[in-house]
């Protein structure tokens, strides 16, 4: 994480093209390093704002998410998950996965209790099809925009205490109530429906 941090405090010194590139080169390191990703999400609320941190977040959480794939397909097909896939809980989950398709990965991505980089190969080595692990992926933006947003806040507090008062318009205010509503809402209903779906599978497979 040090080094994460170290690259983070570079990307605020660099022009905003510079920057961007840079920025999404250490998401898909993240991504394929299992390095938890939430620390650069937020950072990027901070540096880029809510809106362009959020879609260099999505463009780089994509691009690492298909690269983690790639790197895990080779290894769904070994004996030793073979026999993973076998065992109750994570057999269901695995079989939830590949049945459900890309509505039971929305919702895994849509979770904000997730992490995301062991999600992707937990997601790869379960089977899934590429083409509906890349449809599933504009399930990360509810999340996306709500840690860049809590970047943005931060961010506002460090300018306040350095005596700057940031702009604030609508969608300042409209994510600041918005999006705490939607969090606390959202994630019960998640965690609901993903747990009926997996509870569902167990029941068919111990018929």
């Amino acid at each position: 994480m040090e080094w994460l941090a170290s690259a983070i405090l570079e990307l605020t010194r660099l022009g905003p093209w510079a920057s961007s590139v840079i920025f999404v080169v250490l998401y898909i390191t993240a991504a394929v390093t299992l390095v938890p990703a939430f620390l650069l999400t937020v950072s990027a609320g901070v540096i880029f704002g809510v809106w362009w941190g959020g879609f260099l977040v999505f463009v780089g959480a994509s691009l690492g998410a298909s690269a983690a794939y790639g790197l895990a397909k080779p290894l769904r097909d070994s004996p030793w998950m073979r026999r993973l896939r076998r065992s109750g809980r994570i057999g269901a989950v695995s079989a939830a996965v590949t049945g459900e398709g890309v509505k039971f990965m929305v919702l895994l991505r849509l979770s904000p209790f997730l992490p995301y980089s062991p999600l992707n190969y937990a997601l790869a080595l379960s089977g899934v099809r590429y083409a509906h692990f890349v449809l599933a992926l504009p399930g990360m933006i509810p999340v996306i925009l709500l840690s860049t947003y809590y970047g943005k806040v931060i961010g506002d507090v460090a300018s306040l205490a350095a005596g700057v008062s940031p702009p604030r318009g609508a969608d300042y205010y409209a994510l600041l109530f918005g999006g705490l509503v939607v969090a606390v809402g959202s994630t019960a209903l998640i965690a609901r429906a993903v747990r009926q779906v997996i509870e569902r599978h167990q029941h068919q497979q111990s018929i």
